[in-house]
C-alpha cells in the first residue's frame, strides 16, 4: 500500500485549516485512489511565501487604494495618448497568473509624472491578490537593502539568503531602474539579479525615465537585453501630471 505523505499545516490567521484555491482541505495533499495523495497547488504557493520572507512584498500605503476605475488611473482611459498604455497593462494585470507562469514582464518608460509607478503598483497589487509572491522596491532601496547584507550579524539575513529570495519571488518590482549612480558594483548587483531572473523564467515589471539606449549607458546592454526578452516594452507619453496639478492649483 503507498503510503501517505505526512500533511503540513497550512492555516490562515484564525488557525483554520484553509486552502486559498478551494482544492483541498487545508493540508497542502489532495487524496487520490488507493490512498495515495499528490501536493495541491497550494502548498507550492506557501512554501514559496515562507521563501519570500525577509523581502519588501508589502503595497505602499500610498499605492494600496489605488484601481483601474478610479482616478487618477481611470483619467488616462479619456487620455488618447494614454488610453492604449492603460489597456495594455489592465490587460496584463487581468491575465495575471498566466504571465507570471509563463515569466513574462513589463517594462514601462516615460517621463516624470507620467503615471508608470502607479500603473506598475495596479500589477504587484493584481500579483499580491492572485497570492503570488512579489517583491517590491525602488532601485536605491533595494541597492542599500544589499549594501546593508554585507554587515549583517550572525543570525541575520546574508547576501545570499537576501538574494535567493529577492530572485525566487513570482513577481520582482523595480522602480526607477537607471536612477542609481553609475558604478561597478551597481552594474554588477543588476545583472546577476535580472539574469538569474532571466534564466529562471520568473517575471518582472519595472519602470524607468530613460529610453533604451539611455538605460543601456546606465546600467549596461547585457542587462537591458535580458530586460528587453523578457519584458513587453510600454512607453508611457503625455505631460507631467503633477506638474501640471500645480499649475491648475496656481491658476486658480
Amino acid at each position: 500500500m503507498s503510503s501517505v505523505p505526512r500533511p503540513v499545516r497550512l492555516a490562515d490567521d484564525s488557525g483554520e485549516r484553509v486552502c486559498p484555491l478551494g482544492v483541498c482541505d487545508g493540508s497542502g495533499w489532495i487524496l487520490g485512489p488507493e490512498d495515495v495523495a499528490r501536493p495541491c497547488e497550494c502548498r507550492e504557493r506557501r512554501m514559496a511565501r515562507r521563501r519570500a520572507r525577509g523581502v519588501a512584498s508589502a503595497i505602499p500605503r500610498k499605492y494600496r487604494g489605488v484601481s483601474f476605475e478610479r482616478p487618477p488611473v481611470s483619467d488616462m482611459a479619456r487620455d488618447p495618448a494614454r488610453a492604449p498604455v492603460l489597456r495594455a497593462v489592465k490587460e496584463f494585470a487581468d491575465g495575471i497568473d498566466g504571465r507570471l507562469d509563463e515569466g513574462e514582464g513589463l517594462w514601462l518608460m516615460g517621463d516624470v509624472g507620467t503615471g508608470k509607478t502607479t500603473l506598475a503598483m495596479l500589477v504587484s497589487k493584481a500579483a499580491v491578490e492572485a497570492g503570488r509572491t512579489v517583491a517590491i522596491y525602488s532601485l536605491p532601496r533595494l541597492l542599500a537593502r544589499i549594501r546593508r547584507t554585507y554587515e549583517a550579524d550572525a543570525g541575520e539575513q546574508s547576501y545570499l539568503e537576501f538574494f535567493e529570495r529577492l530572485t525566487s519571488v513570482d513577481l520582482l518590482h523595480i522602480d526607477d531602474l537607471g536612477a542609481e549612480k553609475r558604478s561597478d558594483w551597481v552594474l554588477e548587483q543588476l545583472y546577476a539579479i535580472v539574469n538569474e531572473r532571466y534564466e529562471a523564467q520568473r517575471s518582472m515589471v519595472v519602470t524607468t525615465n530613460l529610453d533604451q539606449a539611455a538605460l543601456e549607458e546606465q546600467i549596461g546592454p547585457r542587462t537591458v537585453s535580458r530586460i528587453t526578452e523578457m519584458c513587453v516594452q510600454i512607453p508611457i507619453m503625455g505631460r507631467d501630471r503633477r506638474s501640471a496639478a500645480s499649475d491648475l492649483e496656481v491658476a486658480a
